[in-house]
């Protein structure tokens, strides 16, 4: 028997409409049916370009812009039925997972390597603020002509 709630079927009915999928949950598996993880996995195809485009687009107009606007608690089905919109009916498609992107980190060497070194990646800004002490990082900031009250302030 296969689990209906399994990633592999439950983008299986995305692709193929089947807006009839979630009526035909048992009780327990509408409870853990994730609108959320649908869309996470909905949203990306492989495939060319112009179908990994169409899924993008159609997720974010259908989907992500009203998401948290409707209660995933109460609309379940309603947010399915909006989710079975979204392919273009051209038979199923291998959807990939997107993760979420992390949140920005709001600490204070962190912002000021970010805004030292703009071109580099965000793991490898986190890396130098955790790999500086407070006092290199304040004579770091003094050389790129920093002064007192600005690194008092900002560090």
């Amino acid at each position: 028997m296969t689990d209906k709630l399994s990633i592999a079927n439950e983008m299986a009915q995305f692709d193929r409409k089947n807006r009839d999928f979630y009526d035909e949950l048992e009780e327990h598996e509408k409870k853990k049916f994730s609108p959320y993880l649908m869309i996470r996995w909905g949203s990306t195809v492989r495939g060319s370009a112009e179908m990994q485009a169409y899924y993008l687009m159609s997720t974010n107009e259908r989907l992500n812009k009203n998401f948290f606007d409707i209660s995933t608690s109460e609309h379940k089905k309603l947010q399915w039925l909006l989710a079975t919109t979204v392919s273009p009916g051209l038979g199923s498609q291998r959807h990939d997972w997107v993760s979420p992107k992390k949140a920005e980190s709001n600490n204070k060497a962190v912002k000021f390597f970010r805004e030292l070194y703009p071109h580099l990646k965000e793991d490898d800004i986190e890396l130098l603020a955790r790999l500086n002490g407070k006092d290199d990082i304040k004579q770091l900031a003094r050389e790129h002509g920093w002064d007192d009250r600005r690194i008092k302030a900002d560090l």
